[in-house]
C-alpha cells in the first residue's frame, strides 16, 4: 500500500533546493550559510555582497527568482548588528521560493534594490520607518505607515508599547493636538477562573460562576 505522507512533489522541490544550498555554499564565498528550513531554501550573505547576489538570482536562468514578495526587517537588540533584513523572493519560473538575509546596525546603510525590483521601495520605507533600517541609493526614502513628525521607530524591541505621544481632537481648540502620552487605567480584580468577570453568567459559564462565587465568600 502506498505511503501517501510522502508527496513526491515536495521532496523533489526540496532536492532541488538542497542543490541549490550546495551551489551557493560552494561558489558564493560571502554566502554564511545556505540551508532548506520548512521547504523554503534560507541564505545569508553579506552585506557588502547582497546586489551582486540578487542580481544573480533575479537573472540567472538557473534560478529566475523575478518576483520580490516581501522586504522586513527583524530586531534583536542584544547583537551589535541589531537588525536582519530579510528578502522573500518567488520564482514563477519555477515555483520556489528563497529568503536572502543580510545583517545591519542602525548607523549601517543595506544597499537598496530598487532598481533590481521596482517595488522594493515601498518595503525599504516600511522597514526604514518601522525600524530605522537605512537603505543607501534609495531616493525616497521617507516614513510611509507613520507620519513625519514621529519620533522613533515602532517596531523595535526597546520602544514603549505605549509610545511616546498621543493624539486626540481638542474640542476647545478645535484642532487636533499632540501630547505626551498618559495613560490611566484603574485596578481591576481578576480571578483567574473566567474571563468575563463583571457581567452577567453566560450560558455554559455556569461552572465558573459557581467557583468564582464560592471563592468569594472564602470557601
Amino acid at each position: 500500500m502506498a505511503d501517501l505522507s510522502i508527496n513526491p512533489r515536495q521532496g523533489r522541490l526540496e532536492g532541488q533546493l538542497g542543490a541549490m544550498a550546495f551551489t551557493f555554499m560552494s561558489s558564493w564565498p560571502h554566502v554564511s550559510s545556505a540551508e532548506v528550513e520548512k521547504g523554503e531554501l534560507v541564505v545569508r550573505i553579506a552585506r557588502n555582497h547582497l546586489l551582486e547576489f540578487l542580481s544573480a538570482l533575479r537573472d540567472d536562468p538557473r534560478y529566475h527568482f523575478e518576483q520580490l514578495m516581501d522586504l522586513c526587517g527583524v530586531d534583536w537588540p542584544q547583537r551589535a548588528e541589531r537588525f536582519d533584513v530579510v528578502y522573500n523572493l518567488l520564482s514563477v519560473t519555477y515555483n520556489r521560493r528563497i529568503r536572502v538575509i543580510v545583517t545591519t546596525s542602525e548607523q549601517e546603510p543595506v544597499p537598496s534594490v530598487h532598481h533590481l525590483w521596482p517595488c522594493a521601495t515601498w518595503w525599504e520605507r516600511e522597514c526604514y520607518d518601522l525600524f530605522g533600517v537605512m537603505f543607501s541609493g534609495q531616493p525616497d526614502l521617507r516614513r510611509i505607515l507613520t507620519d513625519n513628525g514621529f519620533e522613533g521607530h515602532p517596531l523595535r524591541k526597546d520602544f514603549p508599547l505605549s509610545g511616546y505621544e498621543e493624539v486626540r481632537y481638542d474640542v476647545e481648540r478645535r484642532q487636533v493636538v499632540k501630547e505626551p502620552v498618559s495613560l490611566t487605567q484603574d485596578f481591576r480584580d481578576f480571578d483567574f477562573v473566567s474571563p468575563w468577570e463583571g457581567i452577567l453568567t453566560l450560558p455554559g459559564d455556569e461552572k465558573a460562576h459557581e467557583v468564582r462565587q464560592g471563592m468569594k465568600r472564602g470557601i
